[in-house]
């Protein structure tokens, strides 16, 4: 059986131009500042103007560890958004806009796929309205101030030796891992050992993410540390008068992106930090404004849930405060065999133990969920060759499991097959049943709220950190950083810091490698085992096999 590839159904879609699709939620045209046709910013005047609306409900999909079966979780997001709106519900979509380290790298573009996709698809997977480009040039921008203040007589007495600040480029390329600057001579300045991050590891998309206006983003900017001094007292990039100038970089950026499904409900693609080594959701005006548009709004976060879905819960929820209404957990049977020990060129044959073995990873982050106080619904993401007998186990387990497992088509049928699950949901939105309340609270000391998530989310034994990690941490809270949430920077393919650990480890060790501060986004980051903030390309990279065809089109996207 042949089908059509993302690109192909993207390509023939019947968009509607983007002021019908504001209309749709009630944005006058003169509030929307086209990018072509087809997407659009939403204007700050106009977003101020929704602050006394109530909002709408809020519904997270989230997902299992991913595995090389693929789960589509922005697949089933774009799905139930058009699923909610097929049954008569006016509903918007917030996703992240993508990398494109990941786009020409392994993991591909983050616009869905099959028949349950946000289009134009190409230009959202590629450069889209520029905002990446905005914030890695606000980030290095900063990075030159720096490197420029201390050329011109180091006035701030910044340690060359503890600039913590490094560059991004929104690529993957672990030549940039970790470098030498200004080598050349005394022109050059002082040569010193830096590094590149991916831009969206970067603490200035954390803060636009997190950021309700530019008021706050001009402050979180502000607030970034970037060096110390001798005495250990911090340097920050207001010291070094950096941060409007990466502000008024940053304007148009801080506006929210609205484009369509393939259905033409409307979509906000806005803001991309990565789930593995950043928070993982997309912006928080763009939320905030869908609640006030909206009466549903469909999100995701990033990776599984023990990342994803624990960054949005205490790091996105508690910042803006927001709470979810229902979240819906993303399986496949593909996935749940791989989990239960099959290799993936076996996945077609039929194998309903192996299934059977693979759920209690599904389970475990049903158990986190709940642990959360929210109710979950899990969307098991059909894929051509799973058999009855295959679903019928997912779903008697997920039974067990005081849950539900609903069998979703979107991605060979759109929002027809997403009814079931969009009714669901709905009901469960409406009803007031969810009691959120994050992890830990604020005043928790920084490696207590390390444990917790490790015992309590990834069910470690214990949390390894040296002694220098340790003291940093209290450091940290002595200057008043103490009451900042975690975020994590683990693998995403498995609860444990070890990416070949699949199902539900119990028991093992999560070291701790270094601790970040992110003063300016408002957590710290941790970052456990051999993680990267700069990844590295596959041995045949995405990139090798996207072209322009002879008629112009874009091949090889997905």
């Amino acid at each position: 059986m042949s089908f059509k590839s993302d690109i192909e159904i993207a390509r023939e879609a019947q968009k509607q131009p983007i002021q019908e699709i504001g209309a749709k939620l009630g944005i006058p045209s003169e509030h929307l500042l086209p990018y072509g046709h087809d997407k659009a910013k939403v204007g700050q005047d106009f977003i101020n103007s929704l602050s006394d609306r109530p909002d709408g409900k809020l519904i997270l999909v989230t997902a299992i560890n991913p595995t090389p079966a693929g789960e589509g979780k922005t697949t089933t997001t774009v799905g139930l958004g058009d699923g909610l709106n097929r049954i008569g519900k006016k509903a918007a979509i917030c996703i992240r806009e993508a990398s494109l380290g990941p786009c020409f790298g392994m993991k591909g573009g983050a616009a869905g796929g099959g028949y349950a996709q946000v289009v134009p698809m190409e230009e959202m997977n590629l450069h889209f309205t520029g905002d990446f480009h905005a914030i890695t040039s606000a980030h290095n921008l900063l990075s030159a101030m720096i490197d420029n203040h201390i050329y011109w007589g180091n006035e701030l007495a910044i340690d060359e030796r503890r600039v913590t600040w490094r560059r991004v480029v929104d690529m993957n390329d672990r030549a940039l891992r970790d470098i030498v600057t200004s080598l050349g001579g005394v022109s050059n300045g002082f040569p010193r050992q830096t590094g590149f991050d991916i831009t969206v590891a970067s603490e200035v998309m954390a803060c636009l993410c997190l950021s309700r206006n530019l008021q706050d983003l001009q402050k979180r900017l502000g607030d970034i540390i970037v060096a110390y001094r001798r005495d250990k007292t911090p340097i920050y990039a207001r010291d070094l008068k950096a941060d409007g100038a990466m502000t008024v970089l940053l304007k148009d950026a801080m506006q929210p992106n609205l484009v369509q499904t393939l259905e033409n409900n409307p979509a906000f693609v806005h803001g991309g930090p990565f789930a593995n080594i950043a928070h993982g959701c997309n912006s928080v005006i763009a939320t905030t404004t869908a609640l006030k548009l909206a009466d549903y709004v469909v999100t995701e976060a990033g990776f599984g849930a023990d990342l994803g879905a624990e960054k949005f819960m205490d790091i996105k929820c508690r910042k803006a405060g927001l709470a979810p209404d229902c979240v819906v957990l993303v399986a496949t049977v593909r996935a749940m065999k791989m989990n239960g020990g099959v290799a993936k060129a076996d996945l077609a044959a039929e194998d309903v133990a192996a299934v059977q073995r693979g759920c209690a990873n599904l389970g475990q982050h049903i158990a986190n969920v709940k642990s959360f106080g929210v109710p979950v619904v899990v969307a098991i993401n059909h894929f051509h060759g799973d058999t009855e007998a295959e679903i019928a186990a997912v779903q008697a387990y997920v039974a067990q499991q005081g849950s539900e497992a609903i069998l979703c088509k979107h991605w060979a049928e759109g929002s027809a097959g997403t009814e079931a699950l969009a009714r669901r949901v709905a009901e469960i939105a409406d009803s007031g049943a969810a009691q959120f309340a994050p992890l830990y609270p604020d005043e928790m000391p920084l490696f207590d709220k390390v444990e917790r998530i490790a015992k309590s989310i990834y069910r470690a034994d214990e949390v390894l950190a040296d002694k220098k990690i340790r003291d940093q941490l209290r450091e940290w809270e002595d200057q008043g950083y103490g009451n900042l949430p975690i975020c994590m920077a683990k693998t995403q393919y498995s609860f444990s810091s070890d990416p070949n650990l699949r199902g539900a480890p119990k028991g093992h060790s999560l070291p701790i490698r270094e601790v970040r501060l992110s003063a300016g986004a408002g957590f710290v980051v941790v970052i456990c085992g051999e993680i990267m903030t700069m990844p590295g390309l596959p041995r045949v990279p995405s990139a090798e096999a996207i072209y322009l065809n002879d008629l112009g089109y874009i091949e090889g996207l997905f």
